[in-house]
């Protein structure tokens, strides 16, 4: 079990995260597509890079739209764990 970042933490590495906010006792962000194809190529990416760190996000699916969150559900909030999945999706998602 990891460690929850404080409120400050969260903020703090919120900086360095393009496009993410807190929202209750997670982070998220959305991402918009160009149509369902793209976004089900996206969120297929994000299966696979979430498979190799055993670390999955929520991940909600709306035609063109999809929204990614991030916690820690074994530590009840965010962790550095979080973090790091967040900047790897931001890696992977497009311009």
């Amino acid at each position: 079990m990891s460690t929850v970042l404080s409120d400050a933490e969260v903020q703090q590495a919120l900086h360095q995260l393009r496009g993410w906010k807190k929202n209750g006792n997670a982070i998220e962000r959305g991402f918009v597509f160009d149509g369902f194809v793209q976004a089900m190529e996206f969120v297929n990416q994000i299966a696979e890079a979430a498979e190799a760190v055993n670390h999955h996000p929520d991940i909600l699916v709306s035609y063109n739209q999809v929204t990614l969150r991030l916690l820690s559900h074994d530590s009840g909030g965010v962790t550095q764990r979080d973090i790091k999945m967040a900047a790897r999706i931001n890696d992977m998602a497009p311009a």
